[in-house]
């Protein structure tokens, strides 16, 4: 795991080649995180993988309900030969959830990606197939949003029909 301060020594030359990418970053628990402009991903990893961060883990999905930007993703990077794991964070807004798709340079997040617009809504632009994965395509919403709605159909308990008291469950 990278320390604080191999951490802050990337982030500075991370910074030096694209100044406009580190928002933040955070040594926690022996992890590293680094949080970028969503729009600068594509250069941050490309960076990245150079830095020796070759193995793109995952990418997840993360709705910070009730803040704002409220949806995230999540790229966990690994160098294997160092064994160095970094998270690299991005944050959108829910009016405009759109994320360059790093798939065209790491093929491995192809359905990583497609599960984060499925489940959260996040548009990966330039995906090149951007189709829901889980959920049928004509599906409304995004099932892993923090607000929406829990269960299926309501229950419509009859017990007390007789009465006029019958309420849903």
């Amino acid at each position: 795991m990278p320390d604080a301060k191999g951490l802050k020594a990337l982030s500075k030359r991370l910074t030096a080649a694209d100044p406009d990418a580190v928002r933040s970053t955070l040594h926690f628990r022996g992890k590293g995180q680094i949080e970028i402009a969503p729009d600068r991903i594509r250069p941050t990893l490309k960076f990245l993988r150079k830095e020796g961060y070759r193995f793109l883990a995952s990418v997840h999905g993360v709705d910070y309900y009730p803040e704002e930007p409220r949806l995230g993703v999540h790229y966990e990077l690994l160098d294997m030969k160092s064994l160095d794991r970094l998270t690299l964070k991005l944050r959108v807004p829910l009016d405009a959830p759109n994320v360059p798709s790093v798939t065209p340079d790491w093929p491995t997040a192809n359905h990583q990606e497609r599960e984060i617009f499925d489940m959260f809504g996040v548009v990966f632009d330039g995906h090149p197939d951007p189709r829901r994965i889980l959920m049928p395509e004509d599906y409304e919403g995004h099932p892993q949003r923090r607000d929406f709605p829990l269960g299926g159909e309501p229950v419509l308990f009859t017990v007390d029909e007789a009465n006029g008291t019958a309420y849903p469950g």
